[in-house]
């Protein structure tokens, strides 16, 4: 009994530690946290307003999306496939008193319609992000900002600065 709750805890440093080294040419993405004051330069470049949509795939623990909507006002989405990270979402958007402004969906990004979005928020290795580059084109309406943390997009670049030698860069379809 102690022997498995040994292996299973080694097993779970090991998978932190390894999310940490993340191969950038990988095609899965590793959940890699963003600061609240990252999340809140890039809504800035973006010129976030309270009339916005914001979509993050991906979205973790649903920081993004609950500063989206807590400080800006946006409405917010968050995209996210593992249960424990869109559960806990759920429960952090409660908690700052965000529920009805934020939904999360446990889903693929690839199979969530994002057609009503007005800005989207990426923190996808390069990969993910060309996957996704056609899903972009078809469903988004002109105007929409895409937001990039650390990893650049062969889309349409509009602007881009460096916080914490980290660069979030911003696309315009």
């Amino acid at each position: 009994m102690i022997l498995n709750l040994v292996l299973l805890l080694i097993i779970l440093l090991l998978l932190i530690f390894l999310s940490m080294i993340w191969p950038p040419d990988s095609p899965w993405a590793p959940w890699w946290r963003t600061s609240d004051e990252k999340i809140r330069k890039a809504f800035k470049l973006a010129d976030l307003r309270d009339s916005d949509v914001v979509y993050d795939l991906g979205s973790g623990d649903g920081r993004s999306v609950i500063i989206a909507a807590k400080e800006f006002g946006a409405r917010g989405i968050g995209v996210e496939i593992d249960p424990l990270r869109f559960y806990l979402s759920k429960l952090f958007a409660k908690f700052n008193g965000v529920s009805h402004k934020t939904k999360f969906i446990k889903k693929s990004f690839f199979d969530v319609d994002i057609s009503d979005a007005t800005v989207i928020f990426v923190y996808l290795v390069p990969k993910t992000l060309e996957k996704l580059k056609p899903k972009f084109l078809k469903e988004l309406k002109r105007g929409t900002r895409i937001i990039s943390i650390n990893y650049e997009s062969t889309l349409s670049k509009q602007n881009a600065i460096e916080v914490d030698r980290k660069k979030i860069t911003l696309y315009k379809i």
